[in-house]
């Protein structure tokens, strides 16, 4: 399973990159792999993302904002979803992940 964080390197926004920051660092500091995807580089990733996304957690009005965080092609959610997980001490549940990572292993 390979987690993927969707992110704007060129973005504008200042929360969008706080965002990203937090999301990826997080997910560095406890050692899960992921792949951070950059969609203002790759227009079919962006494209992907985009399709992928659930009706639900679509806004309103333009498009879904960076960070989107999947596990495969499974949506786990945005930052919102992500912080609200940290928050409740969820987050391998909600990347859909069995357990936190084993620092161990990386030690032997």
């Amino acid at each position: 399973m390979v987690i993927r964080v969707y992110v704007a390197s060129s973005s504008g926004s200042v929360a969008v990159k706080k965002h990203q920051q937090a999301v990826v660092g997080f997910l560095e500091a406890n050692r899960i792999n992921f792949q951070e995807v950059d969609i203002t580089m790759m227009e079919e990733q962006r494209l992907w993302m985009y399709r992928h996304i659930p009706r639900d957690k679509q806004p309103e009005k333009g498009n879904p904002l960076p960070p989107q965080i999947f596990n495969e092609e499974q949506y786990c959610g945005d930052y919102d979803d992500f912080f609200q997980s940290k928050e409740n001490n969820t987050v391998f549940a909600f990347l859909g992940l069995s357990s936190q990572p084993n620092v161990k292993d990386s030690e032997s």
